[in-house]
């Protein structure tokens, strides 16, 4: 009887893992060291495991999950292990590998994706001689794939902890994608799959997965039933920037992309230092009659591929805005790939074209370095958005520009830490006018040499001729100052008009006057008077002109009583009731630096005269003194003294 119920055990063990195993979706394995400085011969290093499931996975016994389960950090329960698969004498990595039991992150009901998303973070100490690979194989993929249908997965990593060239540990490189990326049928498509790397100056190249365990840099089968899972015939990889471009030919069916992502120290390294793994689905569908010509697109104050710097135990809330733009087009679904405790709410239209999804996210120490996020919206007629990612740098600062300190009508920003030029394209800063809202200048900060930067600070040169008496003020878009950490954490857009605005002042206006007071009051005015000197209307965002009119300053005081009105806008004095006024011309810095030639070069006489005796008197006293210490009659004098008093101790 004993017999007969351990084989039952072992047969629905078997069973569980073959239904269970059967959901398999794809993964991602990277790693990094806590402290990338050499101290002694071990180092901590904290691996990071996230898998995708079929949304239904062990139904048999257990509910679909729900949202209810992501805030709740539940496990999903697939308990088999990631282990050594090759080099294993170089490291005391687990015989028995580590679990792959999942924190839940997301959870998506869309028929099509069915997504059940997790992830785990273990941290080992190991040797610095470790060079191994270790990776996750069981069985099996799911039935509905164009190449790999029901057969084994792998997927691995090299966790290589020889010290890098420039004396460090190694980092590998992160990446992050969507479970499930729609594409219609038969159509060209351009696909870019985010890589970063916290050793910023690493280059990063992606490349197919291989089974050929005796040629490729893992040693081990690096994708099981999934290798060249995409159309090979229309399919190519550019690794730089891991871009794939292809056509998928069958509708209703899923298509395996199996990567690695590797760094190498130099663009001339013969190896790499690492390799990531990076498996995830393609989806292909027929475009349904009467669909929107357009995907809906995910819209908003951060940009794909940004990476924003946040810290620990700081409520984390962000906004994911979509855009539709055809009527009866309406968003379904929203799939995500989610750090742990990111929860996500529901769907909602406030208005015509724009849906929104809430994030909320509160990180924790041991999310310590990049966590990352990516979206996608799907609408009603099965169209998909370009997949929207993020980089977070938990307990990283993103550089913030601070409120400018306005000084005659012109203001810097300055960061709060070191910044440089964004690291993508299409990141302006722009000058609007106030009155229209129009803008009139905008530079390209991804490139453009008019946007310099240098320590905490920008310097943005301008050639454009403002308009006399017209205010401006300044835009930013995300990232206009990025840092210099990993990804390079984004400063905020800054979109305020009032954050950093300017005045031209035109010169055929001398003076305003408003009297609007309740007697008796007396004010000091000060008013900008003419000048023969004609404005340089070129001149930088400060409107202050740099002229060698003499000018001088003068205050003149008024004295109101009623009726008081509002007095005219005029070239010259102008008077209101008892109010009086003067023409009062502006003293200008190159006025000002005239005026204090003759004085400064008074004083600088005046003082080199005075200090003559004194210098004089101090280099002879020291010639007197180093004559006397060096004289030969005076040290032959001494000599014989200290001689003398020798002689007098013997006796």
């Amino acid at each position: 009887m004993k017999r007969v119920l351990r084989l039952a055990y072992v047969f629905l063990s078997v069973v569980g893992i073959v239904l269970d195993g059967a959901h398999f979706r794809g993964g991602i394995i990277s790693w990094r060291p806590l402290n990338n400085t050499v101290q002694g011969t071990t180092a901590q290093i904290q691996i990071h495991q996230r898998y995708f499931w079929n949304r239904e996975w062990g139904s048999f016994s257990a509910p679909y999950c729900t949202e209810a389960n992501v805030a709740a950090k539940t496990s999903i329960p697939v308990n088999e292990d990631m282990k050594c698969l090759a080099n294993c004498s170089s490291s005391n990595y687990p015989s028995v590998g580590l679990s792959t039991i999942m924190t839940t992150t997301d959870c998506d009901s869309n028929p099509i994706i069915e997504s059940w998303a997790g992830e785990r973070y273990d941290t080992l100490t190991m040797p610095l001689t470790t060079s191994i690979t270790i990776g996750y194989q069981s069985s099996a993929w799911f039935a509905s794939l164009y190449i790999g249908a029901n057969d084994p997965w792998s997927i691995v990593n090299r966790l290589n902890l020889a010290t890098r060239p420039d004396g460090y540990i190694n980092s590998s490189p992160v990446t992050t994608t969507l479970p499930v990326v729609f594409y219609p049928r038969n159509v060209r498509v351009t696909h870019v799959v985010q890589m970063a790397d916290n050793d910023a100056t690493d280059t990063l190249i992606c490349r197919w997965s291989t089974s050929a365990s005796g040629t490729n840099y893992n040693r081990a089968d690096e994708c099981g039933g999934v290798c060249m899972g995409l159309p090979p015939i229309t399919t190519i990889l550019t690794g730089i920037n891991c871009t794939l471009s292809f056509t998928l030919p069958t509708a209703n069916l899923y298509y395996g992309c199996a990567l690695q992502i590797e760094d190498y120290f130099s663009s001339s390294s013969p190896n790499p230092m690492s390799s990531v793994p990076i498996q995830f689905l393609f989806y292909a569908y027929n475009i349904a009659s009467g669909a929107c010509a357009n995907a809906p697109a995910i819209i908003g104050v951060r940009p794909n591929r940004a990476c924003i710097g946040v810290p620990v135990g700081v409520p984390l809330t962000e906004t994911i805005e979509i855009q539709t733009y055809c009527p009866g087009q309406t968003i379904v679904d929203l799939v995500t790939s989610s750090p742990i405790g990111m929860t996500h709410s529901a769907i909602s239209n406030p208005s015509p074209g724009l849906w929104i999804m809430t994030l909320s996210w509160t990180p924790a120490a041991s999310q310590d370095g990049p966590q990352g996020f990516c979206a996608g919206a799907v609408d009603n007629s099965s169209l998909q958005s370009a997949p929207w990612c993020l980089t977070y740098l938990v307990d990283y600062d993103s550089p913030n520009l601070i409120l400018p300190q306005v000084v005659q009508g012109s203001a810097s920003p300055i960061a709060t830490s070191a910044v440089g030029r964004p690291s993508r394209n299409g990141t302006n800063v722009c000058f609007h006018l106030d009155t229209t809202n129009a803008s009139v200048l905008c530079y390209d900060a991804g490139y453009s040499p008019n946007v310099i930067y240098t320590g905490y600070t920008i310097v943005i040169v301008t050639t454009i001729t403002w308009t006399p008496g017209e205010s401006y003020y300044v835009t930013m878009d995300s990232g206009f100052a990025s840092g210099s950490v990993f990804c390079h954490a984004e400063s905020a857009p800054i979109t305020d008009k009032t954050f950093w605005r300017f005045d031209i002042w035109n010169p055929a206006l001398s003076s305003t006057t408003t009297t609007t007071t309740t007697p008796p009051t007396t004010h000091t005015v000060t008013s900008l008077g003419t000048t023969t000197t004609s404005i340089n209307t070129a001149c930088t965002t400060s409107g202050i002109v740099v002229t060698s009119t003499n000018a001088s300053t003068t205050t003149t005081t008024v004295t109101t009583t009623p009726p008081t009105t509002a007095g005219p806008t005029t070239a010259g004095p102008t008077t209101t009731g008892a109010t009086t006024e003067s023409t009062i011309p502006v003293f200008y810095p190159a006025d000002f630096e005239s005026a204090c030639k003759q004085p400064v070069a008074i004083m600088s006489a005046v003082t080199m005269v005075a200090f003559m005796p004194v210098h004089a008197l101090a280099m002879y006293a020291a010639f007197t003194k180093f004559s006397n210490m060096f004289k030969p009659s005076n040290t032959a004098a001494k000599a014989r003294h200290q001689q003398r008093m020798k002689n007098i101790l013997r006796r």
